[in-house]
């Protein structure tokens, strides 16, 4: 009879079971994972509904900042019109105005009050009763007018009820406008009125297809203003997803959801819930019958075990003997081909305890291939013999060892009639490996000789050639130049790749070792067998000819070379387009003395092809060395010079044109060379802008020139004005303004000239930058040289400089050509129309002073005054007045 007891006891230890167990957490786990594919299933639902209402309301609010602004850039562009042509009548105003509106904008109106009072409007129809009305007189209006005028920038109001019916939104924006003192003054005001429903239509807001609910928020452009002036607050109160619309003076909430509200169910959520469910029937119906099996696998091998421990006992005698002996010992019925082997058998032959049966293939397929054949020989012939049997050969083990196995057996007759043979291996690795040792230890020396023979030809390829193009590199040049190769070159051609660094840095390693390994291939295909091509550096490169040639075979050679690098070459996608500059020298006849030479010569050439403009062939000559080793002694001077103070700056004396008073002065540099003397530009300014050293001039003219006037005002002498060169290396410059700042530079006695041929209409970002901030210290901006360079009126119009200075060779030949008198004057009117003041230089002579008074020029600077002197002699000139004597 089952007691209660008994019937718990067999219940848990069924519950215990491994199998049971993992049925429990197979369920557990997939119940787990559904509520996990349910949660994630909705977290992607509503991840997808807000992508796409997010998608959607980006272009939304693209279209709606597109529109606003170019609505309003529109009128800021009559803004412009009006700030250089205050003077407008209505007629020219509504002609101007007629083209902003149309169905390109949705602007209604736009009115314009100078002084304040609106006195110009388009379309004039519907809009007469806003004519006369004078915004400081208009609570209503003057608050959004007096906060335009107060930031000078535009203010966006709305959206406001038009009293012409419907609502829009007002854009004013100051107007200012210079005098003829250059003062800036306010003009007055320009109000456009953008149409809201033309607005938000254009924007698509008013779609009936938009699958929004779309509210906009933040009236007068004020975005923390929680009003909502579309929509309704029901959205903002929804989680909607929201954007910022950037406008001119602030910006605007944008927010939306879906039609309709978020779906609060996400689709197919039924299906989920069955294939979850099916799921875990498939992974528990497996486990369940993977424990079961499980579960009589064990019993199986409890019975196994208890048998195995009866079998240790009656063999462990007989083991502990063979163990003693480490003899394996093996027995084969010759008539049933039945094969038994001890343990220490198997161990020998690497064969697993888990291989029940040993096979006589077993042992014959472990022997060693090359000991095979006589192995078997050596146990058939003492079969056949009844004999004894010895053999000795190797043995392959499982993983990949070899043994040296000896053998010895004897045939016999058993009891029952049946013949076997038995007999013993035991490993005798250790004797054969004494034995081979001296000879592999000798191959192996051998085998190393040979290796390192190889390496060391591999090292010296290496060495003396270029891993990427396979040329010879700069070793093998010296070698050559050296004579270690053999005769040394009769010319050698240096070859140098323009433009590859660019390439380098915008396509990157890859297209520069592609572009290297090209021009390594035109190099070699324009050789002659007998020549070198070699890669001494990063894109340089070296012919050598070894054999006679004559000038005009290189240059043709070098020539072609250089058409042929022009080509452009595909990468991946791109044409890339370099060129190459090539430098030739001839040995001459002394070529065994000049091997050391000729490398240095080559680059002298190279040089000179590269400074006359690139891709292009240039020959060595000793003219051309002379002005390269000058070149190399100027260079060196400027920089001991810089270091010595050696740059200073000279003076020229401005004159106003009408009463001779001084002006102001230009700050000239001079280097004032030990043995040379005072040196002008000239004579230094090309090499030391090949250096890049003639910012630092600039920076050492500057400030010894500021301290200069320091000087003069505190011994009572007063220049109104300073002018002073700046480079361009200075103009994009991004720590310019850094410098500047540390300098006391009082505001209006500072001029900084800009040479015309560097100021182009689309000057980059960095100079436009500072150019803007040089105005905004209180340092004035002159165009020097004008008439040499290519600045346009419309270039004019954007630096807004004072001054500009008429280049000397358009002054010199007024006094006798009329044609560049009216040129000249052309000049000067041009200036003047637009606010500029003009300084003519070289005003040589007395006639010139008075047809330049003549022509209305403001300035005149030139040797009738005075020539340019230091800052001494400028102190003792300025208090004689001599320079009166011209008038």
């Amino acid at each position: 009879m089952v007691t209660r007891k008994s019937y718990t006891r067999k219940i848990t230890r069924i519950l215990l079971r491994p199998s049971t167990i993992a049925v429990v957490i197979a369920l557990c786990v997939s119940v787990i994972a559904g509520m996990f594919a349910e949660h994630q299933n909705r977290m992607v639902h509503d991840q997808s509904a807000r992508a796409r209402v997010n998608e959607q309301l980006g272009a939304l609010r693209a279209r709606l900042e597109m529109h606003i602004n170019s609505n309003l850039q529109l009128v800021r562009g009559l803004v412009a019109v009006i700030a250089t042509q205050p003077n407008l009548n209505q007629e020219q105003f509504s002609a101007m105005a007629a083209n902003l509106l149309g169905e390109h904008s949705q602007l209604r109106n736009i009115a314009a009050a100078p002084g304040l009072v609106i006195s110009l409007m388009h379309p004039m129809e519907g809009n007469e009763k806003a004519i006369g009305l004078n915004y400081r007189k208009s609570g209503a209006q003057w608050a959004a007018a007096e906060q335009a005028i107060n930031s000078r920038q535009m203010v966006l109001a709305g959206p406001v009820d038009l009293l012409q019916g419907g609502q829009g939104f007002i854009g004013r924006f100051p107007v200012f406008v210079r005098d003829r003192d250059n003062r800036e003054r306010l003009w007055g005001l320009v109000s456009a009125v953008v149409d809201v429903d033309k607005l938000y239509s254009a924007s698509g807001l008013l779609d009936p297809e938009l699958a929004l609910d779309v509210a906009l928020s933040g009236r007068d452009t004020d975005v923390s203003n929680p009003e909502v002036f579309f929509g309704t607050q029901a959205v903002l109160d929804s989680d909607p997803v929201q954007f910022e619309v950037s406008l001119p003076s602030g910006a605007w909430r944008l927010s939306a959801i879906p039609k309709g509200g978020w779906a609060p169910t996400p689709d197919g959520v039924w299906e989920i819930r069955l294939l979850v469910l099916l799921a875990a029937l498939l992974v528990i119906s497996p486990i369940a019958a993977a424990g079961y099996l499980y579960d009589q696998r064990r019993a199986h091998l409890r019975e196994l075990n208890r048998r195995q421990q009866e079998m240790l006992k009656l063999s462990q005698r007989l083991n502990v003997a063979l163990d003693t002996s480490r003899i394996a010992v093996w027995e084969l019925n010759l008539d049933t081909s039945e094969l038994r082997w001890d343990e220490r058998m198997r161990e020998l032959y690497g064969i697993d305890s888990s291989v029940e049966t040993i096979e006589v293939d077993h042992w014959a397929n472990a022997i060693h291939p090359n000991d095979k054949e006589q192995a078997i020989r050596d146990f058939e012939e003492a079969i056949s013999a009844d004999g004894t049997y010895h053999s000795e050969f190797r043995v392959r083990l499982p993983n990949g060892a070899t043994r040296w196995i000896r053998t010895i057996g004897a045939v016999h007759d058993n009891i029952g009639g049946h013949r076997f043979i038995i007999g013993v291996n035991w490993d005798v690795s250790a004797d054969i490996e004494m034995k081979t040792r001296l000879v592999d230890a000798r191959q192996n020396a051998e085998w190393r000789n040979r290796q390192l023979e190889e390496a060391r030809a591999q090292m010296e390829h290496n060495a003396l050639h270029d891993a990427l193009t396979g040329l010879p590199n700069r070793r093998f040049l010296d070698r050559l130049l050296d004579g270690r190769e053999g005769c040394r070159p009769t010319a050698l051609m240096h070859v140098d790749l323009d433009r590859f660094k660019q390439i380098n840095d915008t396509l990157g390693h890859a297209a520069g070792d592609a572009m290297l390994i090209h021009a390594a291939g035109i190099l070699k295909a324009n050789m002659r067998d007998c020549d070198h091509v070699m890669r001494i550096g990063g894109d340089e490169f070296v012919i050598a000819t070894m054999s006679s040639i004559v000038e005009a075979d290189l240059a043709e050679r070098a020539g072609r070379m250089v058409e042929e690098m022009r080509k452009p070459v595909p990468f991946q996608g791109h044409a890339c387009r370099f060129g190459a500059s090539i430098g030739i020298v001839m040995a001459g006849e002394d070529s065994e003395k000049e091997g050391s030479r000729l490398l240095v010569d080559a680059d002298i050439a190279l040089y000179r092809a590269k400074s006359e403009g690139r891709n292009r062939v240039e020959f060595f000559s000793s003219s051309l060395k002379t002005e390269v080793v000058r070149d190399k002694q100027v260079a060196d001077e400027i920089l001991n010079g810089l270091d010595r103070g050696e740059f200073l700056p000279y003076f020229q004396p401005q004159f106003d044109a009408q009463t001779l008073d001084i002006t102001g002065v230009e700050a000239l540099a001079r280097w004032e060379h030990p043995e040379e003397g005072v040196l002008p530009p000239e004579n230094f300014l090309r090499v030391a802008d090949e250096l890049n050293v003639v910012p630092m001039i600039d920076r050492t003219i500057l400030e010894q020139a500021l301290w200069q006037n320091t000087r003069w005002r505190a011994a009572g002498l007063n220049i109104p004005k300073m002018s002073v060169n700046i480079s361009a290396g200075q103009l994009n410059d991004g720590e310019l303004l850094d410098r500047l700042d540390k300098l006391n530079i009082e505001p209006g006695t500072l001029s900084f000239e800009l040479l015309e041929s560097i100021f182009l209409d689309d000057s980059n970002e960095i100079a436009t930058q500072n150019i803007e901030r040089i105005k905004a210290l209180g340092i004035e901006i002159e165009i020097d040289d004008f008439g040499t360079g290519y600045a346009s009126i419309i270039s004019l119009l954007q630096l807004r400089p004072t001054r500009l200075k008429i280049d000397r060779r358009l002054i010199e030949p007024i006094v006798a050509s009329s044609s560049q008198r009216r040129l000249v004057a052309s000049i000067i009117e041009i200036g003047h129309s637009l606010d500029i003041k003009v300084v003519a230089e070289g005003v040589e002579t007395r006639d010139h002073v008075d047809i330049l008074r003549d022509l209305g020029c403001d300035t005149l600077q030139g040797f009738a005054f005075a020539p340019p002197m230091p800052a001494g002699r400028l102190m003792a000139f300025v208090q004689a007045e001599r320079w009166r004597d011209v008038a």
